[in-house]
C-alpha cells in the first residue's frame, strides 16, 4: 500500500545518497548522468530531489561543484571532498551493519 511505498522510497534515497558519494568518489558527476544510471537501475527520482540532495551534500561539504561549458550549456559537475569521502565510509558500514542486523 501507499505507507510501504513511503517507507520504499525514503530507504531508497538513503542508499541513492550513498551511491552518489560513491559516484562522485570515481569521477567528477552531474545531475542528469547519477538520474540516468539510477533509471537503467529501475529506480525513477525526480531532478528535484536530486538536485536537493546535491545541494546538500554541499552545504555539509561533501560535495563541491564546478561549472563547465558542455555545448554552449552550463553542466554543474560534482566532486568528493575529505569530508564526503570520511562520511562515506561511514555510511558504507552502518548500511552494512544495518542488512546482516535485518538479515541475521
Amino acid at each position: 500500500g501507499a505507507m510501504a511505498d513511503v517507507m520504499i522510497h525514503e530507504f531508497l534515497l538513503g542508499f541513492i545518497k550513498i551511491y552518489i558519494l560513491q559516484y562522485a568518489e570515481k569521477e567528477p558527476v552531474y545531475g542528469k548522468e547519477i538520474h540516468d544510471q539510477l533509471q537503467e537501475y529501475g529506480y525513477k527520482l525526480s531532478f528535484g530531489t536530486l538536485y536537493n540532495t546535491f545541494h546538500g551534500f554541499e552545504e555539509k561539504g561533501y560535495l563541491v561543484h564546478e561549472d563547465r561549458n558542455i555545448n554552449g550549456k552550463i553542466r554543474k559537475y560534482y566532486t568528493i571532498t575529505d569530508r564526503g569521502r570520511e562520511a562515506l565510509v561511514k555510511a558504507k558500514e552502518k548500511a552494512k551493519e544495518l542488512f546482516v542486523a535485518l538479515y541475521e
